[in-house]
């Protein structure tokens, strides 16, 4: 299948399962485009799992009361200058705002992530191959924070995190 089929057809489900209301607000392409952007620069380097791990964790976090809303806002989560400037390196996704170009230069890697994307975005939530993880890192970091939540897996090169149970 083609991937503007495929786009044609994950778009259909997704608008079939997502209430009205939300549907009108949201264009569902740039959801889908901003996830398999975010697939593309954390994971492009990965098998089909370990994509689909990443998309996992941005609709996790999109599902979480303690993010924004929608995938594109939470792609884009930063924190900005007065000036309106991004503070770089200060993203969720260090892609985002660390100063390099955002070309995408790799088509099959980025087929890979469009299909990823339109593979997590119309899956079922219950789906979580990431065990509801909101975190994760590369494997040859160890960021401060990771001490502070519950490792749910390790697919190939990075390492899932969710909140400790209370």
């Amino acid at each position: 299948m083609g991937i503007q089929k495929a786009l044609a057809a994950t778009l259909g489900v997704a608008l079939m399962f997502t209430p009205k209301v939300v549907a009108e607000e949201l264009d569902v392409r740039e959801e889908i485009y901003c996830l398999a952007t975010n697939i593309y620069f954390e994971s492009r380097n990965q098998p089909q799992v370990g994509r689909v791990a990443v998309g996992q964790v941005t609709m996790n976090r999109v599902n979480s009361p303690k993010f924004p809303n929608t995938v594109c806002e939470v792609v884009k989560q930063a924190r900005y200058y007065p000036s309106g400037g991004i503070d770089l390196h200060s993203c969720q996704f260090s892609w985002y705002c660390d100063g390099k170009s955002d070309a995408i230069r790799n088509q099959k890697a980025w087929d890979d992530s469009m299909y990823s994307a339109l593979f997590v975005y119309s899956s079922d939530p219950l789906l979580d191959i990431v065990d509801g993880a909101l975190w994760y890192h590369a494997t040859y970091s160890s960021p401060a924070w990771a001490k502070h939540f519950e490792k749910t897996v390790q697919i190939n090169e990075h390492i899932f995190y969710k909140e400790r149970k209370q």
